[in-house]
């Protein structure tokens, strides 16, 4: 990984394109860089080069922590995720190390944070899309939404809007991503962990 401070990160939010899944559960990813587009005044276009949305910008106070990014929202849905994300990582020239997927984690209760370099896919269709086209090692912001209630299969669970309970605290919930991910990209992942992870 280059230390380079010039260095840009691509940083991901997994979801699913179109308005009916606009807030599911499996979109909070999309939620989150929604709100970083809107801190770095930025607003999604169309990438040239993958079937994608982005913002590209600066995150991080004036001085050595600012840092290049570019926000990505893949096109496609979310088991498709890695072309966009791989054909992104290629045009912008991103090490593996500086690409960010924040999603959410059916294996952390609601509103709990962790992030983390490398490792499995959980299971998750967007991260094994991603991982079967770039290898593991990029870093994860996983947020929590918890496991299904009773018998509700995990694909109807994901693909539900949060409950009006949820909707309370998700404000707060995609703002502490947020923030997270800043810190991440500003000041290391072990500093951004030390903070936020849960």
């Amino acid at each position: 990984m280059t230390d380079d401070a010039n260095a840009p990160w691509l940083i991901v939010g997994l979801g699913n394109p179109g308005p009916e899944y606009a807030a599911n559960r499996h979109n909070v990813g999309f939620m989150v860089v929604d709100l970083l587009a809107e801190r770095i005044g930025g607003k999604f276009k169309r990438a040239q080069k993958a079937q994608a949305q982005v913002v590209e910008g600066r995150m991080g106070p004036p001085g050595p922590e600012n840092r290049r990014v570019i926000l990505a929202k893949p096109m496609s849905y979310m088991n498709l995720s890695g072309g966009p994300v791989t054909a992104l990582r290629d045009f912008y020239k991103v090490d593996t190390a500086h690409v960010v997927a924040i999603h959410d984690e059916l294996d952390i209760d609601y509103g709990v944070l962790r992030l983390k370099i490398g490792g499995g896919d959980n299971g998750h269709n967007g991260l094994k899309s991603m991982t079967k086209a770039m290898g593991a090692e990029y870093h994860r912001v996983r947020c929590g939404i918890g496991r299904p209630p009773g018998r509700m299969q995990v694909a109807d669970f994901v693909l539900k809007d949060f409950s009006s309970t949820e909707r309370k605290d998700l404000d707060w919930f995609v703002d502490r991503a947020a923030d997270s991910v800043e810190s991440l990209v500003a000041e290391g992942l072990e500093r951004a962990q030390s903070v936020y992870n849960s």
